[in-house]
């Protein structure tokens, strides 16, 4: 890149550095005139295509003395080597005769180095040297129109002293540059000039216009510049920014970027201010001076100006007898000024590094001070003379000297409870070191600290030598020992008390948890919790827990529970204000960490701290904590351990106003979209907010009306579209409720006061109580144990059998108000919504289980047989019956009559089943209701034999409608039983059935017969059934029986494409044909049209099986011939769909090479290209007959 251009991508470490490369890359690339050197023409400093320095020789002697005496005003890598360099360069102006930079300037401007000339101008100016000479030449248009119209003869002609001056290339841009230029297809020099001098008129008259702007913000500017003198910045006073300030500040900022290595924030930054040169502080504004970057802005504007000083004009002038000849000849007369500019700045840079080391100087003399009041302080409260401590290894005297010499090499808090093996300093009025280790005297070894006055004296066997204390310290100093680094500061001392043990812990901790592998830092746990109970100092503790919740990058489970049992010990022993003041704000901070482990950790945490924080925090903060993470943590488990933690705080919280709250977020976790929330709330939350409820006394007073009332307004809702998923959602709430309801009412019973536990205690059943979702929801778990619950149990059934339920308030608002609450939304449920009778049914079957079987034959029964009012009398009332359609039919047999299994309740499930099949079928009535009992009943293996029962009883009434209903019974019922159950009592009961004198008794039976056929896969029950359909087709007497080949058409299309293919060969495939050759002849129009659309829907859905090659001539094609003849005359739009897929099928079947290879024909496959599928999309559009068997067509066979 040429040189003085600005790449992002490419700085260097210093402003020195970056100076001698380019004046290098500038010298290595252009050439003198006089050599004549070709090459493309001269780029300049903002050529963005320049190409690298070459290797050529490169006259040093001329641009030396630059390089050497230029200084950065920026700062290098340290204020010491910025003042070095300064320095240096004051020294070197000094002291070596040098050749000015205005003479080279002149001698480069002579001999037309004109880009060298500018590379030097550009380097001036970025060190804030201006050279007036070289400003006044590029700031004149004038010497760049020295130029003649026509372009030079060849492109190698070098520049002469009076040449024509290609600029061309100087001012090239990345927006501007014509890539052919350097391209071979020819000379295309005068077009190039044309558009690069309109480029540069263009440019120019940018600039005009940016100078004008300049100059008016200066004019503008200069009334108010007295005023900004003494302008003090403060938010309450602070004016707008200017426009000068703005493009000021923006090229400091980006200066900053480019420095620190921020490139891409630079590039963006330069893209969003499009308007302003970044690469020139010239571009910011007219006679306008550099000021200092921004980390020199920031240091200086902490520390106060000096205060102002008298000053003096003084002259310094020289003997030029002095100078050499040479030089003082060729020095003009600007010499003097850039010598004073350069020493000014050297003195300005040395006086800012001596008021910082003034700063540091004062700080630590302060630090000296306390540190000699503390040890002041401690020798006074001491009341037995100062420890000396014994020189077990003198070190080296230069360790001994910057001991005794540094304090704040100690540190504050020793105390004195150190042994420093080191050879500390002994004390002032002590000149004898072996007569202090000889000192028989036991206050010598007496200890600053209480704890270890009891230790033994330690006293070492002296040589019998002479040596001098100096000759014995230099012979000790070649032992290796090291304790001038902090880690041999700790080593080279051995505590002598818990808290000493406490602070070394403190301070080596820090440095060797990083040290630890990640998968054994949980070793560390214990160790960082001793110390953080212990230690003294509150900001220590603070660090060691900020460790400990940082000190595994992605704990996973087991570490996790190490450090939540860390937490809670650390808790038990601090007590409550400093598990709020110490670890709770170590939760708060990772509240928001990027990775849902430490999240998780958090959240854990709130729950496993929750009963040794104080209650105001715990319903506060705590609280509100948990509440954002469930409401804003995108991980499920993240919000499956904040539920649990939030029925942990439910178990401690006593403050009723936080009711509201806990409702808030219970409903608030239902719906929660993860089923792992939605469990941990059933387990955890809903039964510790029951308790607290209970409580309150509002389980049953506020609570479950709530979530009724909620039910109740969702169904209301609904009537066009039941939200199923809120239904769920608030039923499996007043499942969970249940449990707890059921406790209140043993509690609050006449006979919880007689509750006592004494003798031997029955055993509950296991089966007593349904299997609970977690211990909480265990009503022993509730009661505080089962042996508790055994008692209140008998008693319980026996209050309920013998003694009634007067006085039991509980038990009545269950009864009087729950139950008929209950039975009112179940009859409001739609009866065919298969997914909100199966949450009844298990809803009631917990209920009643839970309650027992006394109250549910006593409470529960008699109200729902009051509202169904099954007898004779009411066969004909249609009103008295409508209930009977309802919901309330399945939820009661299967909610209610199931819970318990013994043979009275499973007669009474067998008898309530026949009543509602005749009432319904003797009411001709629709059998909805009977349907959802046999699928809800049916999905349970230990019900089919009871229902098989109930479809018999249906099989031999006397009257023709209950055994037709009992025929399409049979239909729901085959698809779940076992193929055994199949054969020897469903196929017996519809053999029966398709004998049966009524002919609406028999065709009632084909549906079942078609199912059979799609679920069996016994060879001889399926022949039975085919013999049995076979006798329907062509007995004689079913000939003219419409009803009965409607039933079978609509069976073969339902059952065609996942029946077994030889039965849909052998069978279904020419028995259709049949029936459309026979409905050609159809004399009924009405009856043609029904067979006809009936038909069209079966080849619709069997056009997605393999059909072979035969059976699609012998029958397929055949089959749909006649229906499009039917089509023609009776439906137009069926008719073109026909049309379609027999043209595509006799395409298929003339391409024999597709054919032999694929074995068989796929309708459906067939129908891709795109004509024959548009058309028959729009032609099925266009229908208007019931679509439901042309759902089977996109069906793949099973």
């Amino acid at each position: 890149m040429a040189a003085g251009s600005v790449n992002p991508f490419n700085l260097s470490d210093s402003e020195e550095e970056e100076a001698e490369r380019r004046a290098n890359e500038t010298v290595g690339t252009e050439r003198s005139p006089g050599e004549g050197a070709p090459g493309p023409p001269p780029r300049g400093p903002a050529h963005p295509l320049s190409s690298p320095p070459s290797a050529d020789a490169e006259p040093p002697a001329l641009l030396l003395p630059l390089s050497s005496s230029r200084t950065s005003p920026g700062p290098g890598p340290g204020a010491d080597g910025v003042a070095m360099s300064m320095s240096v360069s004051a020294a070197a102006v000094t002291a070596e005769p040098r050749v000015s930079v205005d003479v080279i300037a002149a001698q480069l401007l002579r001999d037309q180095y004109v880009l060298t000339a500018l590379e030097l101008h550009t380097e001036l100016l970025e060190a804030g040297r201006e050279l007036p000479r070289l400003r006044d030449y590029f700031s004149n248009p004038g010497n760049f129109e020295r130029q003649s119209g026509t372009p030079p003869a060849s492109k190698d002609q070098a520049l002469g002293p009076g040449g024509p001056l290609n600029r061309a290339g100087s001012i090239s841009t990345l927006d501007s540059l014509d890539f052919a230029r350097y391209s071979d297809d020819g000379n295309r020099e005068s077009d190039e000039r044309v558009a690069v001098l309109e480029f540069e008129l263009r440019k120019a008259k940018e600039t005009i216009q940016a100078l004008r702007a300049n100059l008016t913000q200066a004019a503008e500017s200069e009334v108010h510049s007295q005023e900004r003198k003494n302008f003090k910045l403060g938010p309450e006073i602070q004016e707008p920014i200017r426009p000068l300030e703005k493009r000021a500040l923006n090229f400091l900022v980006n200066e900053y970027l480019l420095k620190n290595g921020y490139k891409l924030s630079s590039i963006t930054f330069s893209d969003e201010n499009d308007d302003q040169d970044f690469e020139l502080w010239d571009d910011v504004g007219l006679n306008i001076p550099k000021p200092p970057d921004l980390l020199q802005l920031y240091r200086n504007c902490g520390t106060a100006p000096p205060p102002p000083r008298d000053t003096v004009d003084v002259a310094v002038a020289v003997e030029l007898g002095d100078l050499p000849g040479s030089y003082a000849a060729q020095e003009p007369a600007k010499k003097p000024d850039l010598s004073l500019q350069q020493q000014t700045e050297v003195v300005q840079e040395l006086e800012y590094q001596i008021g910082l080391l003034n700063s540091e100087k004062e700080n630590l003399a302060e630090q000296i001070r306390k540190l000699q009041s503390e040890i002041q302080t401690l020798k006074r409260t001491v009341s037995s003379p100062p420890p000396e401590t014994l020189d077990l290894a003198s070190s080296s005297p230069s360790c001994t000297n910057a001991a005794s010499t540094d304090p704040l090499s100690m540190p504050p808090l020793d105390n004195g409870q150190y042994l420093d093996v080191r050879g500390a300093t002994k004390p002032e009025n002590d000149s004898d070191p072996a007569g202090t280790q000889n000192s028989p005297h036991p206050k010598t070894q007496t200890q600053s600290h209480g704890k270890i006055k009891s230790r033994p004296p330690v006293q070492f066997d002296q040589p019998n030598r002479k040596l001098s204390p100096a000759f014995q310290q230099a012979l000790l100093s070649f032992c290796r020992m090291s304790s001038d680094s902090r880690l041999g500061a700790e080593v080279s001392r051995i505590a002598d008390s818990e808290e000493s043990v406490m602070l070394m812990l403190g301070r080596c901790l820090p440095h060797i948890v990083p040290n630890v592998l990640l998968a054994k830092r949980e070793e560390l746990i214990p160790l960082i919790l001793c110390t953080a109970c212990l230690h003294p100092e509150a900001k220590e503790r603070d660090q060691l827990l900020h460790i400990l919740f940082n000190l595994i990058k992605r704990p996973d489970d087991e570490q996790r529970q190490m450090i939540l049992t860390g937490c809670v010990a650390f808790a038990r022993h601090v007590g409550p204000t400093r598990v709020e003041a110490e670890l709770l704000p170590q939760c708060w901070e990772q509240i928001n960490h990027k990775y849902p482990e430490r999240r998780l950790l958090v959240a854990e945490s709130c729950g496993a701290l929750a009963p040794y924080l104080p209650k105001e925090i715990r319903s506060s903060l705590v609280l509100s904590m948990l509440q954002q993470m469930l409401a804003e943590d995108k991980a499920d488990m993240v919000r499956e351990a904040v539920v649990k933690s939030l029925g942990i705080i439910m178990g401690y919280i006593d403050d009723p106003d936080k009711y509201s709250q806990g409702v808030e977020l219970m409903l608030l976790s239902l719906g929660d979209p993860s089923e792992r929330v939605v469990s941990a709330i059933h387990q955890v939350f809903i039964p510790a907010f029951a308790a607290w409820t209970t409580e309150l006394g509002t389980l049953h007073t506020v609570l479950i009306p709530s979530l009724l009332a909620r039910i109740e307004k969702l169904l209301m809702q609904g009537e066009h579209g039941l939200d199923e998923h809120k239904l769920h959602m608030f039923l499996s709430a007043l499942q969970s409720l249940t449990p707890p309801l059921f406790s209140v009412v043993l509690q609050n019973a006449p006979f919880s006061a007689r509750a006592k536990l004494h003798g031997d205690v029955p055993a509950i059943e296991v089966t007593r109580f349904p299997r609970p979702a977690s211990p909480l929801q265990d009503v022993a778990t509730i009661v505080g144990s089962r042996e508790m619950l055994s008692v209140l149990l008998l008693l319980y059934d026996h209050q309920l059998e013998h003694e009634g339920t007067t006085g039991w308030e509980s038990l009545l608002w269950v009864v009087n108000q729950l139950l008929p609450k209950l039975i009112e939304i179940v009859g409001r449920i739609n009866v065919t919504s298969s997914t909100c009778v199966h949450e009844f049914s298990r809803f009631f079957w917990r209920f009643c289980r839970t309650f027992g079987k006394i109250f549910t034959n006593t409470k529960v029964k008699p109200q729902f047989q009051e509202i169904l009012r099954l007898s004779e009398e009411n066969i004909d009332a249609s009103e008295g019956n409508d209930i009977l359609t309802k919901a309330t039919v399945p939820i009661y047999a299967t909610g209610v009559l199931t819970c318990y299994n013994q043979e009275e309740d499973r007669k009474l499930l067998v008898g309530f089943l026949e009543d509602v099949m005749t009432t319904l079928s003797l009411c001709h009535a629709p059998l909805d209701s009977l349907k959802a009992s046999f699928v809800e009943l049916g999905a349970n293996p230990v019900y089919h034999e009871l229902l098989l029962t109930v479809l018999w009883y249906g099989v031999v009434h006397t009257s023709a409608l209950v055994r037709c209903t009992a025929a399409r019974m049979f239909e729901l019922l085959v698809k779940g039983v076992n193929e055994t159950l199949v054969a020897q009592r469903v196929v017996p009961a519809l053999i029966t059935l398709s004998s049966d004198p009524e002919i609406s008794v028999r065709i009632s039976t084909i549906p079942a017969f078609g199912t059979i056929m799609e679920t069996v896969t016994q060879k001889e029950l399926l022949e039975r059934v085919k013999m049995q359909l076979a006798s329907f087709l062509e007995d004689p007497q079913y000939q003219d029986q419409h009803s009965l080949h409607m039933e079978i058409i609509r069976t073969f299309g339902r059952v065609g494409p996942n029946t077994e293919p030889r039965f849909r060969d052998e069978f279904v495939l020419p028995h259709l044909h049949k029936l459309a050759l026979a409905n050609n002849n159809q004399a009924s129009e009405s009856k043609r049209i029904d067979i006809a659309t009936q038909l069209f829907e079966a080849y619709s859905a069997l056009s997605c099986c393999f059909i072979s090659e035969e059976l699609m001539v012998n029958h397929f094609l055949p089959g749909l011939r006649c229906l499009r003849a039917d089509m023609e005359q009776l439906s137009p739009e069926h008719e073109v769909i026909l049309s379609s897929m027999i043209k595509e099928c006799e395409n298929k079947i003339e391409n024999r090479g597709i054919g032999d290879a694929q074995g068989s024909v796929s309708i459906a496959s067939s129908l891709v290209g795109e004509d024959a599928k548009t058309k028959f999309l729009s032609k099925m559009g266009q229908l208007t007959t019931s679509g439901a068997m042309l759902a089977n067509v996109f069906q793949r066979k099973k």
